[in-house]
């Protein structure tokens, strides 16, 4: 067995990028510590909240996306938290709180000692799902 996949800067795993869940499942695996069961938590939320959802690793961050619509939602890993980009963020109901330079995109980050909301994580999910994705 090999060391792994090497961490760049605030600990995200460098995957190759590829279609469907084992890259998705790979970088996950390869958070750091909390991370990691942060990471599994949010794919569950949003593989139970958009049946069919479609993965990829591009640019050492999960993808997520309905076929034929783009990306909706994106994940990155940085020392103090992970982000959670929803690209069409500016369009969901509440704004996601975090600003971005991009006018549609919104942040959600999420610490080790943040209490994730789930019922609105999953809130987020289905609406972004359900909007024209990114073709990133």
């Amino acid at each position: 067995m090999g060391k792994g996949p090497t961490l760049l800067a605030g600990g995200n795993p460098q995957i190759a990028k590829g279609e469907g869940d084992a890259p998705v499942q790979a970088y996950i695996a390869a958070l750091p510590g909390w991370k990691s069961d942060l990471g599994r938590r949010l794919d569950a939320l949003v593989v139970g909240a958009v049946p069919g959802v479609r993965k990829a690793v591009k640019w050492n961050s999960p993808l997520y996306g309905v076929e034929g619509q783009g990306w909706f939602l994106g994940l990155h890993s940085f020392t103090h938290y992970v982000k959670v980009a929803f690209f069409r963020g500016a369009s969901l109901r509440p704004v996601p709180p975090g600003a971005s330079k991009g006018k549609e995109t919104r942040y959600l980050n999420i610490g080790e000692a943040d209490a994730l909301d789930e019922a609105q994580f999953v809130d987020w999910v289905r609406q972004a799902s359900r909007l024209p994705g990114d073709r990133l």
